[in-house]
């Protein structure tokens, strides 16, 4: 097999292998099969341009053209021209796919199906990978560059893995970028020519002595394999021992400990808790069930977000040890208010895993197996050393806290500490922030009622849409934005409300876990994916954390911030929300009388349907996805934008040779001008004082070359002495060839930091810089004499009229 074919069949594994990281995200991945067909034809269509012509523009273009035939082949052939052409209507179907992939990107959860739209997009994304690494690594023989793509292809399966990939796709893609390197270099090696390994092994030494021509591979082959095989188990084994950073809150991985404390990790649960909300099908995630008479208020919470640092709502870095048996009283509870304690036996999915135990608040006691720690600020518990939720079985005991009305509006202020951590506020707050917080509770007499407002503000009042579609941004700017829009889901309206109240001067943090989730047959309550949710916890001296719930149509309004109940009417609470799997029924006429606590509650007869409806989220709009996929692709293309600009003028400048005496003269001068930039390349700077015959020797001596190298560099010279002083100069043949031999001396001399930096950073590219700020000098000067000329004729046309009056 050549040199060329064998990069190809290289590069083509590099491709596959590195795509490897992406078989997790879909299911089935039956999807990769059809991906390394494609792939192979479009590199075997590559490699039969190779074998009758170097023109690389040629092998590229037919490499597209065979791509996109036959994509349209797999993906549209019913809107394509004679079932295989892509035109018109095949493009259009290219385009519905790709948006519907895109939708489906946003809806699904890991492992999405493979959809159309989805396996256009693996499929697709894999060719293009893949032709950027045939074109660099086989059309113009430049393995290094071509990891690049292959590091952007396992980074975007990495990145929406969470972070989660394998190390088995990791040693992969590693492994076939490593092959692709080696068979660069002996494809090198083989055009240096034979490679001695030193002197023949004495007669006296024991065994027979091996010819050099067995067949083994080469030294340096061996110690580049070598070097990979090391590289690759310091890159796997360095993770293994370092601390891991945490993943997603709801859907990842999180704080580790050792066994006499540790830290918890800040992490953000915003993009896995709109994407629970955004899933198609609502999964069972957790099932429970309690002796609670009342489950409507049973919240199961993961954790706390209290640091607002004017970006997101994070998780403060807390000490966590070991879980107690009992577990502390809960901060700021007084025995004046009336608690009753109930247990509550929960069993989560085996399809559910993260790090954080989903309980009722405030739990006084866990009975759980595992290596879980406790946190006792956030009164939570979490996994330690690889501990998740998946198939866990536990029994909590925990609180139901019944505080009256009264107590909340008589609350003493909290302890200096605690309100001075928890109303922190960053600087870049929004001032409309503080000035919506303080009209919507204008008039209020005390920290209870300014809760209150806010709540009913954001649920009824202030006009506010649940919306899932809604960007997911959770800084200063986007409560700013949220205000004006109102639109958005629990995310915006609980760090809206925090934020509001901590400007009030009421202690608030962000807690995130899952509404009571909906009644099955049996007693048991059913938690789905979709139950997930943020809420705000306002702290009040006596009662403690207390929960609200500003987002409408979701979770329940806490009893405490009802108002009293009018005469004749229940005092029940509502039954739990159930599940946005749930149809609502509708309800009769409201009357404009009703306060608006009652009408959320679905007291006053509304005409609006109750319930959750089923989020709509269609994932990230296309127009969204294409800035990205074009942001990825510039970080890709932008260093190697130096190469690619010095193999086009070197292509350009050693093309065919001229027929006319001026295109010998303008082709010879250009052999030599790219003579004089690959030495410029290789640290040898021009000098334009010289003669051809002096710049030649000079290149010849600093460069240290001799043989075959040296004497093309006097040729090529030679060759340009005879157009610029001959009279009847003659075409000069082999000036391509002569140049390659000067780049191949010049390398082989450099080392390979030096060739690396001649490849990736040629110091000739600072042409381009010149020749840009030559252009816009030339601009100036040109726009400079139209300017004085324009002002020396209306010069003229204003003194010619003073004349004729003279």
């Amino acid at each position: 097999m050549s040199g060329r074919g064998r990069l190809a069949l290289c590069a083509f594994a590099a491709t596959l292998m590195a795509a490897g990281a992406l078989l997790p995200l879909v299911d089935p991945a039956t999807w990769i099969v059809q991906a390394a067909l494609l792939l192979a034809v479009q590199s075997g269509a590559g490699a039969l341009v190779r074998r009758w012509s170097s023109a690389r523009a040629l092998t590229v273009s037919v490499q597209i053209l065979v791509a996109l035939t036959a994509l349209t082949v797999v993906f549209a052939r019913d809107h394509a021209v004679a079932g295989f052409l892509p035109g018109p209507s095949a493009v259009q179907r290219f385009g519905l796919l790709l948006t519907a992939g895109a939708d489906d990107v946003g809806q699904y959860a890991i492992p999405a199906p493979a959809t159309d739209g989805i396996r256009l997009m693996l499929v697709g994304g894999v060719l293009v990978i893949g032709l950027l690494v045939d074109v660099l690594a086989v059309t113009f023989r430049s393995a290094a560059p071509a990891g690049l793509p292959l590091l952007a292809l396992y980074s975007v399966a990495a990145g929406l893995s969470g972070g989660g990939a394998s190390w088995l796709w990791f040693l992969l893609a590693a492994s076939g970028y490593l092959v692709l390197l080696l068979a660069e270099g002996r494809d090198r090696l083989s055009q240096w020519g034979r490679v001695f390994g030193g002197a023949a092994p004495s007669r006296a030494s024991r065994g027979p002595a091996r010819p050099a021509a067995a067949g083994g591979p080469l030294a340096p082959v061996r110690t580049g394999r070598r070097i990979g095989v090391v590289a690759l188990g310091i890159a796997l084994a360095v993770p293994a021992v370092l601390p891991s950073l945490g993943g997603g809150l709801l859907n990842g991985t999180g704080p580790s400990g050792g066994a006499g404390g540790g830290m918890i990790n800040a992490v953000n649960p915003l993009v896995s808790l709109q994407d629970n909300l955004t899933q198609p099908e609502d999964r069972e995630v957790l099932r429970y069930r309690t002796n609670a008479k009342e489950t409507s208020e049973l919240y199961l919470r993961l954790t706390s977000l209290d640091d607002f640092d004017g970006q997101s709502w994070r998780l403060t870095e807390r000490p966590i040890g070991d879980v107690p048996e009992q577990l502390p009283q809960p901060t700021g509870l007084s025995g004046d208010v009336s608690t009753s304690e109930i247990t509550t036996t929960i069993s989560a999915s085996d399809a559910y895993e993260q790090v954080w135990l989903p309980m009722p608040y405030p739990a006084t006691s866990v009975e759980t197996k595992g290596r879980w720690r406790y946190e006792s600020v956030g009164r939570t518990l979490v996994g330690d050393k690889g501990q998740t939720t998946k198939g866990v079985q536990y029994s909590v005991s925990s609180l139901v806290v019944n505080p009256t009305r009264q107590q909340l509006a008589d609350a003493p202020d909290a302890p200096d500490a605690l309100t001075r951590e928890y109303t922190r506020l960053p600087a870049n707050l929004p001032a409309d922030v503080r000035s919506t917080a303080a009209r919507v509770t204008e008039g209020a007499a005390n920290d209870y009622e300014r809760a209150v407002r806010l709540q009913d503000w954001f649920a009824v009042e202030g006009g506010f849409r649940y919306d899932t579609e809604v960007s997911s941004g959770t800084g200063a700017a986007a409560i700013s934005q949220f205000l004006k829009n109102k639109e958005g889901f629990c995310v915006h309206f609980s760090f809206s409300m925090a934020a509001m109240a901590r400007t009030l001067g009421i202690p608030a943090r962000v807690a995130v876990g899952f509404t009571p989730g909906a009644p099955q047959s049996g007693g048991d309550m059913s938690v789905g994916i979709r139950d997930a949710h943020a809420w705000p916890e306002l702290y009040f001296e006596g009662v403690g954390w207390t929960r609200f719930e500003p987002t409408p149509t979701r979770g329940s309004v806490p009893e405490y911030t009802r108002p009293e109940s009018p005469a004749g009417r229940p005092s029940t609470a509502p039954l739990p929300e159930e599940s946005a799997a749930v149809v609502p029924s509708a309800q009769p006429s409201a009357q404009d009388s009703c306060p608006p606590q009652a009408r959320r509650l679905g007291e006053c007869g509304d005409t609006e349907q109750q319930g959750v409806a089923a989020p709509t989220d269609s994932g990230p709009p296309f127009g969204t996805i294409l800035p990205a996929a074009a942001g990825v692709l510039a970080v890709v293309l932008i260093p190697l934008l130096p190469l690619l600009w010095r193999l086009r003028v070197r292509a350009r400048r050693l093309g065919a040779p001229g027929r006319t005496p001026q295109e010998v003269t303008a082709r010879t001068l250009a052999a030599w001008a790219e003579v004089n930039d690959t030495a410029w390349d290789h640290g040898i700077v021009p000098d334009e004082s010289r003669t051809p015959r002096g710049t030649a020797e000079r290149i010849v001596r600093l460069g240290k070359l001799d043989g075959e190298p040296a004497e093309a560099v006097h040729r090529v010279a030679g060759a340009v002495e005879q157009v610029l002083y001959a009279a009847r100069p003659g075409p000069a043949a082999g000036l391509a060839e002569d140049a390659a031999r000067i780049r191949a001396g010049l390398a082989a001399r450099a080392g390979r930091a030096g060739r690396l930096r001649a490849l990736l950073a040629p110091r000739s590219a600072v042409r381009v810089v010149w020749a840009v700020s030559d252009a816009r000098a030339a601009v100036t000067t040109r726009w400079a004499d139209r300017r004085r000329r324009l002002v020396a004729q209306w010069s003229s046309a204003l003194r010619r009229p003073s004349r004729q009056r003279g």
